[in-house]
This record gives C-alpha cells, sequence and structure tokens, in this order.
C-alpha cells in the first residue's frame, strides 16, 4: 500500500524550475508567436518563407565550401556561383542565345542534348529584364526564382484556405516552404515559377472561375511541363461536373467554360513542342530532344518497369510500378487527404499519371514532387499536434541538407557520370 502512495506522491511531484536560459527563450518564443498572430496572413506567409529561404541559404552556403573541382567552376565556390551550375546553366545558354535553329546532331545523326527541353517563359523573362534594366543576367535568375518562390506561398496560402482555416493552411505552406526538395525553389531553375502559375491556375479552378484561369493555364504549360496533368485533370473534373449535375446543380454555363478551360489546356500542352517544330522544322524536335537525357526512346510506363527490376529483380520488380500506383491510390482515396476537395485530388492523380507514364525514374524524380504540394495540406491537417509538426518540419529540414549535398553538390560517380538533382 505504501509503494503505491509512493508512486502518487512521486507523480505530483513538481517539476524542477527551468533555468533562466530557457525561461527567457520559451517567454521570447511566446512574444514572437502573439505578435506574428497578429499581422495579416501576407506577412506571416512572406515571413515564414522568407525563414525557410533562410535556413536553405545556409545549407546551399555549407555544402558549396564542400564542393570540389567540378565541370562549371573551381572548388569551393561562392553561394553566388555556385547556385550556378546544372540546368541553371541551360538556361544561361537560352537567355544569352535563345534556341537553336537547327537541331545538334552526332556523327550518327542522333539529335544530341540542346535548349529545346527547357521551356521559354522562365528564360525569356529574365532576358527581358536584364534588357529593360541593364542588371546582369545572372543577379535577375536569381532574383525572379526567389520573388517567384515568394509569390507561390502566397498564393499557395490562398489555394488552402479554400479548405482549412488560417492555422492549418499556414503550416501547409510551412511544409511546403521546408519541403526536402524545395532548397530547389531558390536556384536559378524554372520551378519556383511553375509552382507560382500552377497554384494560381489551381485556385481560379477551385473557385470555379474558369475563364480566369486560361491565362495561368498557358503560363503554367510554357513554363514547365504540367499541360499533359492539367489536361487530363480538367477533362475528368467535367465528367464529374456532367455526371453529378443534377444532384449538385452548377451555375449557368458552368459546364461551357470549363470544357473551354479544358481546350484551352489541352492546347496550351502542345504548344511548346508545337513551337519547336515551327522553329526547326523537325515535327518532333522536342521529344526528341527530350529522349536525349534519357538516353532512349521512351516508351509509356515501361521505364518503371525496367527501374523496378533493376532494384528488386525479375519476379517483384515488374510488380512494384502496380504496388506503387495502389498506395497512391489508396492515399488519395483516404479521409485526410479528401480534405483537399475534388479538384485538388484530381491534379494530384493526373500528375501522378503523368509521372508514370513518360517520366524515367532517376535521381532528378524527387525535384518532380514540388508539383504535388496540395498534399502539404493533408499532412499539416494529419495533426494539430505541435509536436509532429514541428517533428515533419525538422525532418524536413534534414532531408534537404541530404538532397542538397548528395545532389546538388557535384561528383563524379566511381564509373564515370554524376547524380542529376
Amino acid at each position: 500500500m505504501s509503494h503505491g502512495l509512493d508512486e502518487r506522491a512521486g507523480a505530483t511531484r513538481e517539476l524542477p524550475p527551468s533555468s533562466p536560459v530557457h525561461a527567457a527563450l520559451g517567454a521570447a518564443a511566446r512574444t514572437t508567436a502573439l505578435w506574428l498572430a497578429r499581422r495579416p496572413w501576407w506577412l506571416q506567409v512572406v515571413l515564414l518563407y522568407a525563414a525557410s529561404r533562410l535556413v536553405t541559404f545556409g545549407i546551399f552556403a555549407a555544402a558549396a565550401l564542400q564542393q570540389g573541382t567540378n565541370p562549371w567552376f573551381g572548388p569551393h565556390p561562392d553561394y553566388f556561383h555556385f547556385l550556378q551550375i546544372w540546368d541553371s546553366e541551360w538556361y544561361g545558354r537560352i537567355i544569352q542565345n535563345g534556341y537553336p535553329a537547327v537541331l545538334p546532331r552526332s556523327s550518327t545523326g542522333a539529335v544530341t542534348e540542346n535548349a529545346w527541353a527547357f521551356y521559354p517563359v522562365f528564360p525569356y523573362l529574365v532576358r527581358s529584364l536584364a534588357l529593360i534594366t541593364g542588371i546582369s543576367w545572372q543577379v535577375l535568375e536569381q532574383v525572379v526564382a526567389m520573388a517567384a518562390g515568394f509569390a507561390a506561398a502566397l498564393v499557395v496560402y490562398r489555394l488552402f484556405r479554400h479548405f482549412a482555416g488560417h492555422g492549418t493552411a499556414l503550416w501547409g505552406v510551412a511544409f511546403f516552404a521546408f519541403f526536402p526538395v524545395s532548397a530547389i525553389l531558390q536556384v536559378p531553375y524554372a520551378e519556383s515559377l511553375g509552382i507560382a502559375f500552377l497554384a494560381w491556375a489551381l485556385l481560379r479552378i477551385v473557385e470555379r472561375r474558369y475563364l480566369a484561369a486560361i491565362p495561368a493555364v498557358v503560363l503554367a504549360c510554357l513554363t514547365r511541363p504540367v499541360g499533359v496533368p492539367l489536361a487530363v485533370m480538367l477533362a475528368a473534373l467535367f465528367v464529374i461536373r456532367w455526371v453529378s449535375r443534377r444532384r449538385r446543380p452548377l451555375a449557368p454555363g458552368e459546364l461551357l467554360r470549363l470544357a473551354v478551360l479544358t481546350a484551352a489546356t489541352a492546347a496550351s500542352a502542345l504548344a511548346w513542342p508545337a513551337i519547336a517544330w515551327a522553329a526547326t522544322g523537325v515535327m518532333t524536335a522536342y521529344t526528341d530532344t527530350e529522349a536525349v537525357w534519357r538516353g532512349s526512346d521512351l516508351v509509356p510506363f515501361m521505364p518503371w518497369v525496367d527501374t523496378g527490376t533493376y532494384l528488386f529483380g525479375p519476379v517483384l520488380g515488374p510488380v512494384a510500378p502496380f504496388l506503387l500506383v495502389a498506395a497512391a491510390a489508396l492515399y488519395l482515396t483516404s479521409s485526410h487527404v479528401k480534405l483537399v476537395g475534388v479538384e485538388l485530388r484530381l491534379w494530384c492523380a493526373a500528375y501522378a499519371l503523368y509521372l508514370l507514364a513518360f517520366l524515367y525514374p532517376q535521381t532528378s524524380t524527387f525535384r518532380m514532387m514540388l508539383p504535388f504540394f496540395p498534399l502539404a495540406l493533408a499532412a499539416a491537417a494529419l495533426s494539430r499536434s505541435r509536436a509532429y509538426r514541428g517533428a515533419v518540419l525538422v525532418m524536413f529540414v534534414l532531408l534537404q541538407i541530404v538532397w542538397v549535398v548528395w545532389l546538388w553538390d557535384w561528383a563524379e560517380l566511381p564509373g564515370g557520370g554524376d547524380w542529376p538533382p
């Protein structure tokens, strides 16, 4: 009996007081949180995104000190030059020289790597700003990428507010901003601008302002290759709206406006391959160029089977893509993912199908996960626990370090070649 009393006495025993340092840090954190809570939503989003970019700056700066000899510059570059590598070099070529009128070919007649693999909005925007302002394009491409990231964060928040309260939407933006591959949002790539346009298009679609979405869709399709999954998503949405129109009445003319947007999206998806064809005289200029990076012509869906066989062997390997599809289907139909609404779930499903059909799985696949950003809201809504949400952010930052050091920091493989980010 006395043992039980001792246990209860121990359970109610007061904890030792916090140290002055811990108390001061706790008070500062509470004061900062209260100050932020009184600020406008847009300022909260801007400050949150700025904090994420400072973290990524520190990761990049530290990784640059470890960079050895590489194809672009000498060892141990500064932050600015460290970000000018990989595909940043291709965007720089486009800014300076545009796109080739004649496809470069090897001695065997095969198309070789060239600028037609990269969409035009980002490099031509930088080029135009450089001509107008006289500022170096190397500086402007980083400024544009950074500014586009802030714009993307603001639009993503507006999109998330259609499905969740302020706090959960803000945590969703935090998950997006600190995501392991979010480092790419501040380098001279088209990703941040592409996400901004994509989020803008999805926001208008969720609001059912279909005609107002057309400019955003056109810009998104000419910034990153998102046109095909967007068209598939809108076609599926049209079917859903048509089938359920009697149970859920639509606004007058809504189906017609959605059909116009779907047609405009399909045309936008074909625009860049058509432009490449018109400029080079080769109908397959774009697809031939894309195939160069894959090493062979693309057979839809087969790269995932081949990769599965390589990773898991001849028995389990061909089954692995089907297991991946089943897992994705279960996740997208789970109760907490339904929070993001039918439009965003259709987008994620269509984009997943697009990657499965046309992507050659490799290390760059991680970077292709950013357009799944609506799932950041579902992840934030999974639990309101600050311990859970904080742990996710810490995990994301640690994985961001892994991504930068493993993939952005260039290192030649033992057999030659490298792992691209």
